[in-house]
């Protein structure tokens, strides 16, 4: 393949036979991926680019001021789910916020109170079954 003077190499056409000697139809020798051939330099890498300027740094993660009581939160969680468990915590985070002067005061009061009606809701349910049951099994005096 020769060029006329004055046009620009072209690639190879992938139609033409390779003029480098090598027969037609066999595999050409490639590095594998990630392998240079023996003597080629690695090319270098593109420059970094600057880091951006984000001010200065923040104060940094604030200690812990231990939060509210945990007996506080299982109370309030335990007034939905088993109310005798509710109040039980309840009363023991009273009186370990009483003692230690950590935060959850109000979450004790609330689980206690909620535990305390659903308790009571939970009773009153009961005693209407057990009425029910035993109005539903009376003869009324009557025999059949």
């Amino acid at each position: 393949m020769s060029q006329p003077p004055g046009e620009p190499d072209q690639p190879p056409s992938p139609y033409e036979p390779p003029a480098y000697g090598q027969p037609y139809g066999e595999p050409q020798q490639q590095p594998h991926w990630g392998h240079q051939p023996p003597g080629a330099a690695q090319p270098p890498y593109a420059p970094q680019p600057p880091y951006g300027q984000y001010g200065p740094p923040g104060p940094g993660p604030q200690p812990r001021g231990g939060g509210p009581n945990a007996l506080a939160i299982l109370s309030l969680v335990f007034a939905f789910v088993f109310a005798p468990a509710g109040i039980v915590c309840g009363h023991l985070a009273k009186r370990q916020i009483r003692q230690t002067g950590e935060e959850g005061d109000q979450l004790a009061t609330w689980g206690l109170i909620l535990s305390y009606i659903f308790t009571a809701i939970g009773l009153l349910v009961c005693c209407g079954w057990i009425g029910l049951a035993i109005w539903a099994n009376s003869d009324n005096g009557s025999t059949y």
